[in-house]
């Protein structure tokens, strides 16, 4: 079977990605790069964006023209940096025209954390995303890193979109009774670093990919990898067990990435995933 990428939306993203349930248009680019392949959608997101599987062997993200919030570019850049240590797509192409962008990578033959079989196999599926994450914030150089995730800027940005009319209560349940000005003195009040490294940055489920052993195999969407606190991407990761399989599989994601939970830590780095 050919390997499979597509996922499920994580809450609190501020672009939701789905699994398409209709037609989805191809891009005259898309075509073009597919040369002759079989072009098939995997997802897509309310920004306009979509991945589509070329064959069996590459993937193509495309965006449209004008949005702001996916930079192909940066992805490209720090899967082109972070191959040289830990496995992840490689880089095979990028372009744009006056539709849009495109990033084209081959394809790992390993499934997503969140489809079959891995999604009907909870346990072992929230093991391999610690097991995954664990090994990919051992592998990558901190010093040698050259991108920021820091919460100095993800809390600036933040404040931005309080001040910009955002507010907790379109955010995730945990956070919907928060006001604004609890919301940002909880945002204020920064936990000192546990240990700095360099963070996948959108570490949910479905960016660990599991191959047929049931261990992790690769990890995709790096677009905005960068230094960091590694409970920026352990709160995430655990909490993303929560929105695709249900309670009850975080500990799995602690246990096999060798941590015991930090509640404190774990609350402020979710509350500012909904912030930012």
């Amino acid at each position: 079977m050919p390997p499979e990428h597509a996922a499920l939306p994580p809450t609190g993203a501020r672009i939701f990605r789905e699994i398409p349930s209709g037609p989805v248009p191809v891009p005259v680019a898309v075509e073009r790069l597919a040369d002759g392949d079989a072009v098939d959608p995997v997802w897509v997101n309310e920004a306009g964006g979509t991945t589509f599987r070329l064959g069996t062997s590459r993937y193509v993200k495309w965006t449209p023209a004008g949005v702001t919030q996916v930079d192909l570019a940066a992805e490209a850049t720090r899967l082109t940096w972070a191959s040289a240590f830990t496995r992840v797509p490689e880089v095979l192409d990028l372009g744009a025209d006056e539709d849009g962008t495109w990033l084209v990578t081959a394809a790992i033959r390993a499934r997503s954390a969140v489809v079959p079989p891995w999604v009907d196999r909870p346990v072992e599926a929230a093991t391999a995303i610690g097991t995954g994450l664990r090994a990919l914030h051992d592998a990558l150089p901190v010093g040698e890193c050259p991108f920021d995730w820091s919460v100095t800027s993800r809390v600036a940005t933040a404040m931005e979109h309080l001040d910009a009319g955002d507010t907790p209560a379109s955010w995730s349940p945990e956070h919907r009774d928060l006001t604004v000005d609890e919301a940002r003195a909880r945002l204020r009040d920064v936990p000192p670093v546990d240990r700095l490294v360099v963070c996948h940055a959108d570490a949910c489920a479905p960016n660990t990919l599991i191959g047929d052993d049931g261990r992790w195999a690769a990890h995709v969407d790096l677009g905005r990898l960068g230094v960091a606190d590694r409970w920026a991407d352990l709160a995430i990761a655990a909490w993303s067990t929560v929105w695709n399989y249900g309670p009850g599989y975080e500990h799995h994601v602690y246990d096999a990435y060798g941590v015991e939970p930090d509640a404190d830590r774990i609350a402020f780095y979710r509350l500012l995933w909904d912030a930012t």
